[in-house]
């Protein structure tokens, strides 16, 4: 690994802003291996607002207009954590500029400008990944060795699911994610993250069909009245895998008492594996094997035996929490960068996942199956 210092500038500041630039102070000295980036600009809304954050994160420099930081020769990679509607044109100057990017899923509204993510990406020789942090968990990379290794047998159905309920409350008042600008709604903001997990556990999506509901029709805005919400809360998918694996994924953003649920249940020939985000340091297996008065579940607690664990708690049963994972993806992202396999999901790789929705929607659309592939690009 390489020990040459890379200049990181952090477009927003927000919840997923601040994870960065967690991620980015933490990640030598969690690791060791790479070295410690320099925190080189920050920018958000107004310089002030920049330069305040720009203090408290921990970056040299500020600004209030994100073509600076991306043209900035200091600069060389570059966390994008704004509101989806903005990834796509700072991303493609970013690589045009020759920097590496770090941008928050999901790529963009439109599937055109996401294609013009990927091209940009591929004609710059930089490395472009997308914020899928929960495939870093080490409770994912244990799912994903039981699956590899046949503890279940021959895997033929999965279903998943996401719910958080941050717009339950229809006294919410609106704001962008509430808006057609920001996507189709809990299937672009949401879906991309447990088809994440899928598609790497069983490769692409083939074939879709999907519903999608509205529970609020309005939501008060800034004036105090009533405006029209844009996009879809709920979701619900049906799916045909490569290899002929059948797959359900339900996703809700208006669901009472769910905080930060990503649930998944694999069923094999030979057993189960059950995961639910909310408890995101244990796994279940069932194995169809011994005397079938003692089978059950079995729970997993992940602990320094599940790589990277080890490199944040020396025990078991401390356990990692979401902000930890950002830093694995972060170290990862490094070693990209220096030339060394690393489990990142790059541009291309979120481009089939950016089809995948598309052709949910188209699904909703017409009221029918979709076959993923159709989806131009």
């Amino acid at each position: 690994m390489s020990n040459a210092p890379l200049g990181v500038g952090l477009i927003g500041t927000g919840y997923m802003g601040k994870c960065h630039a967690l991620a980015w102070n933490a990640v030598r000295a969690v690791f060791g291996d790479v070295a410690r980036p320099r925190l080189e600009m920050l920018c958000e809304t107004s310089d002030a607002y920049a330069s305040a954050r720009a203090a408290e994160f921990g970056f040299a420099r500020a600004t209030g207009d994100w073509r600076t930081l991306v043209s900035d020769p200091a600069v060389d990679v570059v966390s994008i954590t704004t509101p989806n509607q903005f990834h796509a044109e700072m991303a493609t100057a970013a690589l045009e500029a020759g920097k590496h990017v770090w941008c928050e899923k999901p790529m963009a509204p439109a599937f055109a400008d996401a294609l013009a993510m990927n091209a940009a990406a591929e004609g710059s020789g930089r490395v472009a990944i997308l914020g899928y942090n929960y495939i870093q968990n080490p409770a994912f990379r244990e799912i994903a060795r039981l699956v590899s290794e046949g503890a279940i047998g021959t895997p033929f159905q999965i279903r998943a699911e996401m719910d958080e309920d941050f717009m339950a409350d229809p006294d919410t008042p609106f704001f962008w994610k509430n808006a057609a600008s920001s996507g189709y709604g809990a299937l672009d903001d949401f879906a991309v993250h447990p088809l994440s997990l899928i598609q790497r556990l069983f490769g692409r999506v083939e074939r879709v069909f999907c519903d999608m509901a509205m529970p609020y029709a309005t939501r008060t805005d800034e004036a105090g009245g009533q405006r029209a919400v844009e996009t879809h809360d709920m979701a619900n998918m049906l799916m045909r895998l490569e290899g002929g694996v059948q797959a359900s994924l339900q996703v809700n953003r208006c669901a009472w008492g769910r905080k930060g649920r990503i649930a998944l249940q694999i069923f094999g020939s030979k057993g189960a594996i059950l995961f639910d985000q909310e408890r995101m340091n244990e796994v279940e297996l069932y194995r169809a094997e011994g005397d079938a008065r003692q089978q059950g579940f079995a729970r997993v607690l992940t602990g320094p035996q599940h790589p990277p664990y080890d490199r944040f708690v020396p025990a078991p049963g401390h356990g990692l929490g979401f902000n930890d994972l950002k830093v694995v993806e972060c170290r990862e992202l490094l070693h990209a960068i220096a030339g060394e396999p690393a489990t990142v999901i790059s541009f291309a790789e979120g481009i089939e996942l950016e089809r995948t929705v598309h052709a949910a929607a188209r699904s909703f659309e017409s009221g029918r199956w979709v076959e993923v592939a159709a989806v131009g690009g």
